[in-house]
């Protein structure tokens, strides 16, 4: 599918959906708790069903209700899975459900894999932490990419992990707590914090006791830990609405994006902060927040915490005045795409004037038009340019646009909704 846009001034207000992150977690530690579990207003989309189905090919039941989706945990001992767990297009998955695979009882074996994208997707460092700490993880290629085999069953122990993505060590430490001896984790870097900060807020809310520094450096995790049932509602994602917070700010638009809370662990919530220093009228009401659009201003802006709003803050840049610097987040090279690269090359397709660096991008003003551009198969991406495609002269094309169903399916409408031209073709 592609999605087809024409200049349109965005105008009204649009309820975010739940949070890809919250979601993911609360799948994985409803299913590995004992009892019963609520999870009220999850994510409908494909990334959230990917991680409902492998959990549940770990052995939990798992119903989907109106707004609601009920677990049944296995208390800790996941199952041997009859079949090949497939993970598709979720690395947070992948990377959540390699440490519960190491939590299986002796003799049990795991197949983990994924879409293309998830098997050029690195996990080395995890696996490598997994072995050290007593599981048998082993990349079938040898490359540290899926596909894995797992077996055998984590102890503890000490380990020190790099952590590129955080993604390693909201593995570690969602599922170390279940290992039988305790786990001491060093970790000397560790990029996008605030998802680590979000792990241990779960963490804390199910009665799982984990120590750590102030610079999330060190983590002492005690073992034979048990999870509470989770009953709480998800949170709705501020990655998703970066798109219309971003969307609002660009001249002639007002949009307001509903249900978001502030006070949330979620990191993205910085994308208020980014165009507040771009110049932006931004006016938080309750769960509202309303952006205004006016005259952007480049700035630049360390986007360590927030790789996944760079592509839409690479797309917003084109449009401020003078010279905007999206820095320190190399991360975003080990995406769904290579990201810096990725938006590099389309938006110069719709005439940005954009240089790559090796962390990050610089991106001058630009007098952007329309153009026929390619999504990589990547949501966010295509999100991007499609908000950026409503302000520019002529006709856009972003070819792979079914990709979008990956965290917000309903992208499309709430475009619409908004006075968005947009239209779908097969």
């Amino acid at each position: 599918m592609d999605f087809v846009l024409e200049k349109s001034a965005l105008n009204g207000e649009v309820r975010i959906p739940g949070s890809k992150s919250h979601t993911i977690r609360a799948v994985a530690i409803a299913a590995l708790a004992e009892g019963t579990s609520h999870i009220l207003s999850p994510l409908d989309s494909a990334d959230a069903h990917a991680a409902r189905r492998v959990y549940r090919q770990f052995g939990a039941c798992i119903d989907e209700l109106d707004a609601e989706w009920r677990v049944q945990g296995f208390g800790g001992s996941p199952g041997t899975p009859a079949d090949i767990i497939d993970v598709r297009n979720s690395g947070t998955t992948m990377r959540m459900a390699l440490g519960s695979a190491a939590l299986m009882p002796g003799g049990g074996l795991a197949v983990l894999t994924g879409d293309d994208q998830v098997r050029r997707r690195p996990c080395g460092p995890l696996a490598a932490a997994l072995n050290t700490l007593g599981a048998k993880v082993e990349s079938t290629l040898g490359t540290g990419n899926p596909p894995f085999v797992v077996r055998g069953r984590m102890r503890g122990g000490e380990v020190t992990l790099e952590a590129v993505t955080s993604q390693y060590v909201s593995s570690l430490l969602v599922n170390a707590p279940l290992a039988e001896g305790d786990t001491v984790l060093h970790v000397p870097l560790l990029n996008e914090k605030p998802y680590v900060v979000m792990t241990l807020d779960w963490l804390s809310r199910q009665g799982v006791r984990v120590e750590y520094d102030s610079e999330l450096s060190e983590f002492r995790i005690p073992g034979g830990q048990r999870y509470q049932p989770v009953d709480r509602p998800i949170p709705s994602d501020f990655s998703s609405a970066t798109f219309f917070l971003a969307a609002g700010a660009l001249p002639g638009n007002r949009v307001g994006s509903l249900g978001l809370d502030m006070t949330d662990t979620q990191g993205d919530k910085a994308v208020v902060d980014y165009l507040r220093a771009m110049n932006v009228s931004v006016e938080v009401d309750g769960d509202a927040v309303r952006v205004t659009g006016g005259s952007l201003r480049g700035c630049e802006i360390d986007m360590n915490a927030t790789p996944d709003a760079l592509p839409m803050m690479a797309a917003l840049a084109c449009f401020a005045e003078g010279t905007t610097r999206l820095v320190n987040v190399p991360q975003a090279r080990l995406k769904e795409t290579d990201r810096i690269h990725v938006m590099r090359l389309e938006l110069e397709k719709m005439g940005g004037r954009v240089t790559e660096l090796p962390d990050g991008m610089i991106i001058e003003q630009s007098v952007l038009h329309g153009a026929e551009v390619d999504g990589h198969g990547d949501h966010r991406v295509i999100m991007a340019l499609s908000i950026a495609a409503t302000q520019v002269a002529g006709v856009t094309k972003v070819h792979g646009a079914d990709a979008v169903d990956v965290t917000y399916p309903g992208f499309g409408d709430a475009l619409r909704q908004l006075g968005g031209s947009l239209k779908a073709e097969i």
